[in-house]
């Protein structure tokens, strides 16, 4: 049995590379080493360093470098499927980012269109107080009521509808006595009553004012006018169609300078810009009010405005 394993070693050892096992001989058995109970079949000699090589040995080392060869193999299939599996997943995240352009694919073109109209003010805003006073609140009070009822009438009869008639306030205050550098001294109450009124009827406006003042007396007071343009629907209509014509104009011209052609509408935004009243400070009284009705009411012109920001498809 021995005889066969020498053998079978000794060919193994002839057949491993000669300069690494130079001087590798047969050991005999019957020269064997005293004390050992597994003596070595075979004995390495290179130079001056002699081996010892015993079939435990032999095997122990030939298992070590299959383990290591099954060890790398392993771990390399790991790293290959690990590689796939991010691949995979990559792939997978790219194709469900969302689209850049519309459904369709087709890009788009971002163009302002803008657009004035001019208008006539249609409504007169009248701001005027009536002011009384008297030793009591409730005489100064009484005397500031006639004065207020006798504007409202007179306005309602020049035309002003009476849901354009408004007391817009009331007040009520002290007066006081500073003369002589005494100590101030209560002399009466001081009323005021405000007034606004939307007159309509620009042509009648400054004979309405005038005969408003006339009938409130030494009592009215005239704050301020102001010219409104309140019915603005049809001026805002006509600014839209001019502003969104401005808008498609200026696609079209790009799509071509693009070589390109327009497509559909995707989204419209816009910006309208209506007139706010024009203030027109009279601050006049009593001793004006015969000169009022002389006076003519120039109504002017405001504009409407109107900006829309349009996105095409291009074709």
């Amino acid at each position: 049995m021995r005889t066969t394993s020498a053998n079978s070693m000794a060919s193994l050892c002839h057949a491993l590379p000669k300069p690494l096992f130079h001087g590798l001989a047969p050991f005999d058995g019957r020269r064997g080493i005293a004390g050992d109970r597994e003596p070595p079949w075979f004995v390495l000699r290179h130079s001056n360093m002699t081996i010892t090589v015993s079939p435990r040995r032999i095997a122990m080392a030939v298992l070590a470098i299959i383990a290591l060869s099954a060890t790398y193999l392993i771990g390399a299939t790991r790293a290959v499927g690990t590689g796939v599996t991010t691949s995979t997943r990559a792939a997978t995240i790219s194709s469900t980012q969302p689209a850049a352009y519309p459904v369709s694919g087709s890009p788009g073109i971002n163009v302002g269109g803008r657009a004035k109209v001019a208008g006539t003010p249609d409504t007169l805003r009248l701001d005027l107080s009536v002011v009384a006073s008297a030793t009591s609140v409730s005489e100064a009070l009484a005397s500031a009521n006639r004065s207020a009822s006798a504007v409202q009438k007179s306005l309602l009869g020049s035309g002003v509808q009476k849901k354009d008639l408004q007391t817009s306030g009331l007040n009520i205050a002290p007066e006081y006595d500073y003369s002589n550098n005494s100590l101030p001294r209560l002399k009466g109450y001081q009323v005021t009553e405000s007034i606004s009124a939307r007159l309509r009827d620009l042509g009648r406006a400054g004979d309405a004012i005038g005969k408003a003042v006339s009938a409130g007396g030494n009592a009215i007071r005239v704050n301020g006018i102001s010219l409104d343009l309140e019915d603005t629907g049809a001026l805002v209509s006509s600014a839209r169609d001019k502003a969104f014509a401005d808008a498609k104009a200026k696609a079209e011209q790009y799509a071509r300078a693009a070589g390109r052609s327009l497509g559909d509408v995707i989204s419209i935004s816009e910006d309208v810009t209506t007139p706010s009243p024009i203030p027109m400070p009279y601050g006049l009284d009593a001793a004006s009010a015969k000169g009022m009705a002389s006076v003519p009411i120039e109504a002017g012109s405001q504009d409407v405005s109107v900006s829309v920001t349009v996105l095409f498809e291009m074709r």
